[in-house]
């Protein structure tokens, strides 16, 4: 009977030891999320900033009134909020809203994914390459998604986040100085991988 139990012990030592591993992984992850999402949308306000003095208007998610809790000076000075969990946020993006040159819905996205090695972040441009008729569902707009950042979240850099967003953003806003989507999109397809197609 010794001898079953020593082996029960054993076992409960194992799934303990397995339990606190991966709780672990579980906060570190967490808190890295809360890290890079805190920049990430802080940043991707202050380029929503410098596109809407152009009067080009993007639409940001998680939109401002969640993270915000008040504007000394809209919309360029603000104050957090203290009661938001910015580890719970998964996705982040900035949709331009313009119907000129179709660019509705083109987009920066950062978002969150798990695989069998943990969780990934990836930042992706996605845009709208046209329509498509389908007899059972009618007009179908496709769209086109390029990588432009993919790592696990424990090695996910900001800084390097940054650098990609330093050379995208000034192309992206040249374009819509010039009025030609072309800039953006061009500079995108020769600069990133392609990632998924689909339709919406």
């Amino acid at each position: 009977m010794a001898a079953k139990e020593d082996w029960f012990e054993k076992l409960q030592g194992e799934l303990e030891k397995k339990k606190e591993e991966i709780l672990n992984d579980i906060s570190t992850e967490s808190k890295k999320r809360s890290e890079l999402n805190k920049s990430i949308i802080e940043d991707f306000w202050k380029i929503w900033i410098q596109f809407n003095n152009i009067n080009v208007h993007f639409r940001m998610e998680p939109s401002h009134d969640k993270w915000v809790s008040h504007f000394e000076e809209f919309p360029n000075k603000w104050v957090l909020r203290k009661d938001f969990d910015f580890s719970r946020v998964w996705e982040i993006s900035l949709v331009d809203i313009t119907r000129e040159q179709n660019r509705v819905g083109d987009s920066l996205k950062v978002l969150y994914y798990n695989t069998d090695n943990g969780e990934r972040l990836k930042m992706l441009f996605e845009f709208s390459e046209g329509e498509k008729y389908d007899k059972y569902s009618g007009w179908k707009r496709i769209y086109s998604q390029y990588v432009l950042y993919d790592e696990a979240v424990n090695k996910a850099s900001i800084d390097k986040i940054r650098e990609i967003l330093l050379k995208v953003i000034p192309v992206w806003y040249e374009s819509h100085l010039k009025g030609d989507r072309n800039i953006i999109l061009d500079f995108i397809k020769n600069n990133f991988q392609k990632g998924a197609t689909f339709t919406d």
